[in-house]
């Protein structure tokens, strides 16, 4: 539910606006303008691209899903995992701004580019990944909303290999988790969002996948300050 719902917001979301963009395009024609009328039906039709690009990716994700559950022998394969977080960090920077219009990070990059290609199963590792930065980006924005003076909501990924294992962190600067809550974010179901709005199981999907790749999902937190999470990989 946690994943399909990333897609489905972009799909719902754009539908609202091509409702809007359709009476504006009627008005237009109504009016006999109609070079605005062609601009319009232009960003409709881009929108209906994105539409259609999120509807095959919950698609995809609902094949994932039955693959999964089917077999944990998910096939691993070579891939750039630089190029993967790059992905997903621009994927889920764009999923928020879809949701809300207010919504603004910055985001930080520092790759190891000796890394080269890793045997993974992507989909898992993108869903980790995904999720661990959608969780970044969801904590320096209520920072952000709580109305803190001078604060640079900033989420920042970051790859290197140490010691035949790459490393993957994801880092905000976000409020920290306290002590009592830290001993929990792996719990299934547990949860510190407002009802509706967390389902209490990304991290512990996310940690239950870096297990089955022989893997490790860490967490260094200071309170009030940020934390990042720390995903280990076989090299």
């Amino acid at each position: 539910a946690h994943e399909i719902q990333n897609p489905l917001n972009f799909v719902n979301n754009f539908s609202e606006v091509n409702k809007e963009l359709i009476e504006e395009l009627q008005q237009e024609l109504k009016a006999g303008k109609i070079d605005d009328a062609i601009e319009i039906s232009n960003d409709i039709k881009s929108n209906e691209e994105k539409i259609n690009h999120h509807g095959k990716r919950a698609d995809a994700i609902v094949k994932g899903m039955l693959q999964h559950s089917r077999s944990s022998s998910g096939v691993k394969e070579p891939k750039d995992i630089n190029a993967l977080c790059d992905e997903y960090l621009r994927l889920s920077y764009h999923g928020l701004r879809a949701k809300d219009k207010s919504f603004n990070a910055a985001m930080k990059t520092d790759f190891d580019n000796s890394i080269g290609s890793i045997n993974i199963i992507p989909q898992d590792i993108g869903r980790v990944v995904l999720n661990l930065l959608t969780n970044a980006f969801y904590v320096v924005d209520e920072k952000k909303k709580s109305g803190i003076e001078n604060y640079e909501p900033t989420v920042s990924i970051s790859t290197k290999k140490l010691n035949g294992k790459i490393e993957i962190r994801v880092t905000d600067n976000g409020i920290g988790i306290p002590q009592k809550v830290l001993d929990k974010i792996f719990q299934p179901f547990f949860t510190t969002k407002p009802t509706g709005q967390g389902t209490g199981l990304g991290l512990s999907l996310s940690y239950d996948i870096m297990k089955a790749h022989g893997g490790e999902l860490k967490v260094e937190t200071k309170e009030g300050e940020g934390s990042t999470f720390i995903i280990t990989l076989p090299a």
